[in-house]
């Protein structure tokens, strides 16, 4: 009996800061890969979700999806070019990319500009418009003709990542336009991401997530300590980095409190994810510099002096 034919590569999923990226990488790899939080610009890296697909010629895939940081028009501080460039480098180095566009927000200048530096990549491009059950039909036609009159798309999606709706059309397209060839990670990896840095991800979540009004997006997480117990376990030590006193004071709370939930939300996420007990310990630091530190950067997979983007 032959070997079923095999697909693999790359799919860049690219796009405005908040548009819905690390949502539908999570939910075509159908685990959590990436942070989701409502504030923008929340993923750093490019993070590497891997999907499967089985395609009705018989064919089955792997699609090796890199989830980009939000690309915004301007970017003036270090830590955003260096997320600009992560970002256009993800995209230059796919087979297909896939441009995601928040359909309730529609064009902004960000996508705009996003649009105009698509027209110089000569992979496939594909167009998912997101959030569609928020947006009237008539208006969701307007945005696809305007989109494709700008930049001819090899096929345009409507999705709900939030509630998995049109997804599986998305996979299957972007697996069925990548080139034959062996797999690039085992069947049943789900990532390209190191367990300290992803828990480290995992514990920055629960910071956007309980602290997104009250304190800027900088704060940093880095997993100081990683042991394996012999009781299955795994002990794990953080340093929550931000850059002034009275944010750490917020990080805390009255009592310990608010850093007690934080640790409390971000362990049980981790246990999941684990699928064993963890044992996690968050220190808060006051480093007024970490934006300015090479070896952050680095730690996290951004260059320090990104090329102009």
């Amino acid at each position: 009996m032959n070997a079923p034919r095999t697909r693999a590569g790359f799919a860049a999923i690219v796009g405005a800061p908040n548009a819905g990226k690390s949502t539908l990488v999570n939910a075509l790899v159908g685990s959590k890969v990436s942070i989701v939080s409502p504030k923008v610009q929340t993923t750093r890296m490019r993070v590497i979700g891997i999907a499967m697909a089985d395609l009705d010629d018989g064919t089955r895939a792997q699609v090796v999806l890199v989830d980009t940081p939000g690309i915004f028009r301007t970017a003036k501080r270090r830590l955003e070019r260096a997320m600009v460039a992560a970002a256009w480098q993800g995209a230059e180095d796919a087979d297909v990319v896939a441009l995601m566009v928040d359909a309730e927000r529609g064009i902004g200048p960000e996508t705009e500009a996003i649009v105009e530096r698509l027209k110089d990549q000569r992979m496939p491009r594909y167009l998912v418009l997101n959030k569609i059950d928020l947006v009237p039909r008539e208006r969701l036609l307007a945005l696809t003709a305007d989109l494709n009159a700008r930049l001819p798309f090899e096929r345009t999606f409507m999705v709900s990542a939030l509630k998995q709706d049109g997804i599986r059309d998305v996979l299957a397209t972007l697996a069925a336009a990548l080139p034959e060839g062996p797999f690039l990670y085992p069947e049943d990896q789900a990532a390209d991401l190191p367990m300290r840095l992803l828990a480290a991800e995992v514990t920055r979540e629960q910071v956007f997530l309980q602290l997104h009004q009250e304190l800027p997006y900088e704060a940093a997480v880095e997993t100081e300590k990683w042991e394996e117990r012999k009781d299955g376990s795994v002990r794990i030590e953080q340093t929550i980095h931000v850059q002034r006193d009275g944010q750490r004071a917020i990080f805390l709370g009255k009592g310990g409190t608010r850093i007690k939930q934080i640790g409390a939300r971000a362990r049980h996420e981790l246990g999941r994810m684990l699928d064993r007990p963890v044992h996690l310990f968050l220190h808060v630091k006051v480093s007024e510099r970490w934006a300015d530190d090479p070896a952050h950067y680095r730690a996290i997979g951004l260059d320090y002096e990104p090329k102009s983007s």
